[in-house]
């Protein structure tokens, strides 16, 4: 493999050559030349040609929810092998891209439903006319997307934006290609119209910020880290330009005592380290009320050391190797930043011995929520737990982050919960349950965590552009202007 998709035509990149490796041997899987600032325009180009093309701008909804439906019938036939080449290139566990996966083919699925269903809006008349509000697609969508879950990341920017009629150039993240161009490979196998997709790997730097800069490009959408996001949202604000960001996060997870201490130990293992913590929503910070401190956390450190470490592909493992080698390196370092900021590592806190980019599954305690291990996000299997015991001092340092993307609470008060969730900053919460996502409900942070939502029927909107129709009913002259 090593074309990329230009404009609907899959091309030698003019870009620097890109390695994957596999995360759990370090082999390399495969090299391919990355796009260059050329391709970019090329792809651009192609698009604004495409989305102006009435056969696709023009086409009625139920048709281009057809487009779409395809799309998800070729994931679902084509689910194992999606699964296996992105275990292979991220690392993750092969029942969790096995889920990805699933998740892709019902995010088109779930897409071509809102869009057959999807409304304009005959508004209130408020003189002699008809008024209404109808959307209209963008034009050129740029989509940035993450490594940490390629495929059904790649997916939620994609089937909304080509729902509302826009052509879409998509920048997958360098360390992990492969997934992506398979995407794309599939979708053009599918007969999506040419031009309307481009599949762009390369570094944000390079890649990314031309896509953002181009004057061709109506909107970006962007999930990764708050920094580069903050750089994109200065970009779009020179250029005027509607813009999605998901950043960020560390989000806290709150037990009661009152809680099923079972169900939350479990969840509160499952919200961290799952996709070996390499996820925006991680539980990262668990509060637990004091008269339960001892009791929750020897029962979390207890389980978590028995958590099977292992490759991917491998249907037992539940932690998998990190990214990279770079990426677990960096996750090691802030563990130690821990150790010197007075954390006492419960468990884990190292690398195992033998090839792959490993680390053990963490749990430190004994540090205030201001060190900087409570602040910064780690992205990797690390788990900081923290009591406290009345509810006022709880919410104020559940909050005390620049971020707000997602929380969990543990209770059996429904009270508490309601209240509790109605004060946390943050755009998801979880009550007695975590990390669960239905497309039909939207997603997004508060803060540092972005602005903007994905999913739900307003996914859709959130790739078009609103315009106002009036229609003059009276038979008589404006009279301002009548002789």
């Amino acid at each position: 493999m090593d074309e990329i998709l230009v404009g609907g035509v899959w091309r030698r990149g003019g870009g620097a050559p890109i390695e994957t490796r596999d995360p759990a041997t370090g082999d390399v899987i495969a090299v391919l030349h990355g796009a260059s600032a050329d391709d970019v325009e090329d792809a651009v180009r192609s698009a604004r040609r495409a989305a102006a093309d009435p056969s696709w701008r023009a086409l009625l909804p139920h048709e281009r929810a057809r487009h779409l439906t395809r799309i998800a019938d070729l994931i679902s036939e084509r689910a194992e092998d999606l699964a296996r080449l992105q275990t292979a290139d991220t690392g993750k566990s092969i029942n969790e891209t096995r889920a990805l996966v699933a998740s892709a083919s019902s995010t088109f699925r779930y897409f071509a439903a809102a869009l057959e269903t999807l409304e304009g809006a005959l508004t209130p008349s408020r003189g002699p006319y008809l008024t209404m509000s109808v959307h209209e697609p963008i034009g050129v969508v740029g989509a940035i997307t993450p490594w940490n879950s390629p495929i059904a990341s790649d997916a939620q920017k994609l089937a909304p934006a080509l729902a509302a009629g826009n052509a879409v150039v998509l920048k997958p993240a360098a360390w992990t290609p492969l997934v992506s161009l398979a995407l794309g490979r599939l979708i053009t196998d599918s007969g999506l119209p040419p031009g309307l997709l481009s599949v762009l790997p390369g570094p944000g730097r390079e890649i990314g910020e031309a896509i953002v800069r181009h004057p061709g490009v109506g909107k970006v959408s962007f999930t990764g880290g708050t920094a580069t996001g903050r750089t994109i949202g200065a970009v779009a604000a020179e250029k005027i330009m509607p813009v999605s960001l998901e950043l960020g996060g560390k989000s806290p997870t709150i037990v009661f005592s009152d809680a099923d201490l079972d169900q939350a130990v479990a969840g509160v293992l499952f919200g961290v380290f799952s996709s070996s913590g390499q996820s925006c929503i991680a539980g990262s910070r668990v509060f637990i009320q004091a008269d339960v401190y001892d009791e929750v956390l020897d029962r979390l450190v207890r389980q978590t050391e028995r958590l099977r470490v292992g490759p991917g592909g491998d249907p037992s493992t539940q932690v998998a190797p990190l990214v990279t080698h770079a990426h677990r390196d960096r996750v090691a370092a802030m563990v130690e930043t821990a150790r010197k900021e007075g954390a006492r590592v419960l468990c884990g806190g190292r690398a195992p011995e033998g090839p792959g980019a490993y680390y053990l599954p963490t749990i430190l305690d004994g540090l205030p929520n201001r060190s900087a291990t409570c602040q910064e996000e780690i992205f990797g299997p690390v788990l900081v737990a923290l009591p406290f015991t009345d509810e006022e001092d709880l919410v104020a340092q559940a909050n005390d982050t620049v971020y707000g993307l997602a929380c969990g609470i543990w209770t059996a008060d429904y009270r508490r919960a309601w209240r509790i969730a109605g004060r946390i900053e943050a755009g998801t919460v979880w009550i007695n349950t975590y990390k669960q996502f239905s497309i039909s409900t939207p997603f997004g942070g508060m803060k540092e965590s972005g602005i903007g939502r994905e999913k739900g029927r307003e996914g859709i909107l959130a790739y078009t552009r609103q315009r106002s129709l009036y229609w003059g009913l009276s038979e008589d002259p404006l009279p301002w202007a009548a002789s």
